[in-house]
């Protein structure tokens, strides 16, 4: 830290406001789209939200005799050992949820839960606040029901139990999954207000599992006629993906683990795939089938969704990598600074393609840039956690963030990917990410460049 100037005030930093739109305001969009007359009630909805979270700050701030007196909780005696067996969060931190974002899907059941990024630390997601993506909703599964079949170009078939496979020797890896639909919303215009919403189709956990490639080995795939493998998920929407061979092989696992217990049922409980740094999607949750082949599949998640609409109006197919990106997490939309004085600019990076290079940040639009502090484990294919000391002096500004990763690869302006990309994609944005700051402190959403 940089922190030199003792004189300096430490400024506070106002949370963004949770859970602002009404059920009768979701189900219109679900029914009408997201058009401008709706945008702005969305913004009024948020800003009314703002004034309710206001109050609340003012209230806590009066707070000296909770220091000067002895309060209950030092003079009573408190929960026993065990009165929660499996722990969860404080009270206090109830607002901090998924949440589903107006407008995206008309069924629950095929919907996105957005993960709260402006209230994670560190790189790892925890496992209840991982973002969800269902095309037909989830089930608890028994895992002694459970199986993976590997077929197709393979000298052995073979089916496996959950039993089999956690016998054979397991790693453990780090990485992010990232819906190929995330900031999607972004493309044409500002749509939304807080990160949460903007960049929330993101998470990054340790995995458990055992190589993909040694249950290849042990079937014998045949690995010169076989180029593509086809993964098959266990849901109601027979998902299913195919993967380059030499993915497969380099270090795509089979998961059963997530930050050191079982998967959620939510993210594929007893079993999933993990693709690390392509689309979330390829990352088949419930995974029941492996087959071995000589071409790619074009399934209908492949053929039809998942792809990029060009300019010319042409779609590209198999275009999974998630490229180079970052976000700044806090201070971003819907927070508002109270004072002047100092703050960390705090935010996430990552790169479908590796590691993490370096971070650039700017408080002005883009017209000056400062080098964030990369806060250690740097690891491929898994969130960095950057940070910069900044000392707010009252003035507009407008914070973005732009990463480099190890190939070289920079964090594009939003302009820049409509060149090439036009205004009509759904999936592959990695803009760069602006919110604007008012002089009042508070921050929201704008795209510039």
């Amino acid at each position: 830290m940089t922190v030199k100037n003792k004189s300096t005030p430490i400024g506070r930093l106002r949370r963004a406001p949770e859970n602002f739109v009404t059920q009768q305001f979701a189900d219109e969009v679900y029914e009408h789209g997201l058009n401008e007359t709706r945008r702005g009630f969305l913004r009024k909805s948020f800003v009314t939200a703002l004034g309710a979270t206001a109050a609340g700050s003012a209230i806590a701030a009066d707070g000296e005799k909770v220091i000067l007196e002895k309060q209950q909780w030092q003079t009573t005696l408190g929960q026993p050992v065990a009165a929660r067996p499996y722990g969860m969060p404080s009270q206090w931190e109830a607002a901090l949820q998924r949440r589903e974002s107006p407008g995206l899907t008309r069924v629950s059941a095929a919907s996105v839960a957005f993960a709260p990024l402006q209230g994670f630390f560190g790189i790892i997601t925890p496992n209840g606040l991982h973002f969800e993506r269902h095309h037909q909703g989830w089930y608890d599964i028994d895992p002694a029901q459970h199986r993976l079949m590997v077929n197709g170009m393979v000298k052995q078939q073979k089916v496996f139990t959950m039993d089999d496979l956690m016998r054979l020797p397991s790693v453990s890896r780090i990485h992010f999954i990232e819906c190929g639909a995330n900031t999607g919303l972004e493309w044409g215009n500002v749509a939304v207000p807080s990160v949460q919403y903007t960049h929330g189709m993101l998470s990054c956990c340790e995995f458990t599992g055992v190589p993909l490639s040694v249950l290849l080995d042990m079937c014998g795939a045949d690995l010169k006629k076989g180029k593509y493998i086809l993964a098959e998920g266990g849901d109601g929407s027979g998902m299913t993906r195919t993967i380059p061979m030499d993915a497969a092989l380099k270090d795509v696992l089979v998961v059963w683990g997530m930050n050191g217990e079982m998967l959620r049922p939510e993210n594929g409980y007893p079993l999933r795939l993990l693709v690390p740094g392509v689309q979330g999607v390829s990352s088949v949750k419930w995974l029941r089938r492996i087959e071995v082949g000589d071409m790619p599949y074009a399934t209908k998640d492949e053929a039809v969704h998942y792809i990029d609409l060009m300019p010319s109006g042409l779609h590209r197919q198999y275009t999974t990598i998630q490229e180079c990106k970052s976000v700044i997490t806090t201070p971003s939309g819907g927070q508002q600074l109270l004072d002047k004085g100092f703050y960390n600019i705090s935010g996430m990076a990552w790169s479908g393609r590796g590691k993490i290079k370096h971070v650039d940040v700017s408080v002005d639009g883009g017209n000056n840039w400062r080098r964030a502090r990369l806060e250690t484990p740097v690891l491929s294919k898994a969130i960095t956690r950057f940070n910069l000391d900044w000392v707010w002096d009252g003035s507009p500004g407008i914070l973005m963030s732009r990463a480099t990763d190890e190939t070289g690869y920079v964090q594009p302006m939003i302009k820049q990917l409509r060149e090439v990309r036009g205004t009509r994609s759904i999936y592959h944005n990695n803009a760069i990410q602006a919110w604007k700051l008012d002089t009042n402190g508070e921050l929201s959403n704008v795209q510039v460049g």
